[in-house]
């Protein structure tokens, strides 16, 4: 994790980012963000032909992971509210593609698990979305790709106290 010193965020933030030349085709956050529609749009295509969109399609590979099994945790790591998210595991599940088990600790939660079915597409799912990305990276070179991985990594890791863009104008 990158610590942040706090004394000189603002400063620092001011001279990388200045208010008044700003412009939503050059905001960091619009270009991640138009990115990552258009490579949701990309999958959604590759994955109509299995009936299912690129939302639920990363609920499978979340589920397939072994990291999360219930509606709460892929809500909070989907950034997505609980009703979205109840929507979607129901379709999932009409599909026959998970199963919603009490769970034996807590009445109150209810833990997901891939069907066999959920199980053979989530196996699936990486070749397509590989496609995808190597068709949309295509004019990048190998290095270009580590680096933009390496400088995601790190954004990601970056944690920012959320008082530190309060004064921000």
């Amino acid at each position: 994790m990158v610590v942040i010193d706090k004394a000189n965020i603002m400063t620092d933030f001011k001279k990388m980012f200045p208010s008044g030349a700003w412009c939503v085709d050059e905001s960091v956050g619009y270009l991640l963000k138009r990115s990552q529609i258009k490579l949701a749009k990309a999958v959604d295509i590759v994955l109509a032909s299995h009936d299912i969109t690129h939302a639920q399609g990363s609920i499978v590979l979340m589920l397939h992971s072994g990291h999360y099994s219930t509606a709460a945790e892929l809500a909070r790591e989907l950034y997505i509210d609980s009703a979205s998210i109840t929507r979607m595991l129901d379709r999932l599940e009409k599909r026959g593609l998970i199963v919603r088990m009490p769970c034996s600790d807590d009445r109150r939660v209810i833990n997901l698990k891939l069907s066999d079915e959920g199980n053979k597409l989530a196996d699936q799912l990486p070749n397509l979305y590989g496609a995808v990305l190597s068709r949309n990276f295509v004019d990048f070179s190998a290095e270009e790709v580590a680096l933009l991985k390496t400088l995601l990594r790190k954004f990601l890791a970056t944690e920012v106290p959320a008082e530190a863009g309060k004064d921000v104008k």
